[in-house]
């Protein structure tokens, strides 16, 4: 599916993100910037230990909830990878859904400051972390749809690449309903 927001493609995939070309794939990460499962592992082991080396470097004291960083991309076809670390759910009332578009908006605001002109990300914290997927494809969604309406400086490509049939779906739904609200 995709849709034009302020001349920006949005644009839900469903697929690997570690196959991306990309200027910045974003990586699901924990806030110590460790690696771990999920996507932040497939992102690490395709992208070769550089990627880490020069996370321990840069960051050794991890990276907050709702924030993100950047680094290189290793060995993947990106130029960057922007780590961004999404909240752990634990009900919707301890501000997950504010962290969660943090998180979102950090790594468009990065992106953007690098020059990458696309950028893909996966569905923040719905692993590991425990969100509901039809809550975060919504939040996830309204974020990135805010910032391409309201920013000077955005890619021209934002690419969500959901792993699953039912994350895309419910990305799908969102997107959908957002879209048609705006109109």
């Amino acid at each position: 599916m995709k849709v034009t927001i302020n001349g920006t493609t949005l644009e839900l995939v469903q697929g690997d993100i570690t196959k991306q070309q990309v200027d910045a794939i974003v990586n699901a990460a924990n806030s110590r910037l460790a690696g771990g499962g999920g996507v932040d592992g497939a992102i690490h082991r395709a992208g070769g230990p550089s990627i880490m080396k020069e996370l321990k470097e840069k960051y050794p004291g991890g990276c907050p909830t709702g924030s993100a960083v950047i680094t290189g991309a290793g060995d993947l076809k990106a130029k960057y990878v922007i780590h961004a670390v999404g909240p752990i759910y634990r009900g919707g009332t301890h501000g997950e859904a504010e962290k969660l578009a943090s998180a979102y908006r950090v790594s468009l605001e990065l992106a953007s400051q690098h020059d990458c002109q696309s950028v893909a990300f996966p569905s923040i914290s719905t692993g590991a972390y425990g969100y509901p997927v039809d809550e975060a494809a919504r939040v996830a969604l309204s974020t990135v749809i805010d910032f391409l309406r309201t920013s000077d400086r955005k890619p021209s490509l934002v690419r969500f690449v959901l792993f699953d049939r039912r994350t895309y779906e419910a990305y799908e739904d969102a997107l959908r309903k957002l879209t048609a609200q705006a109109s």
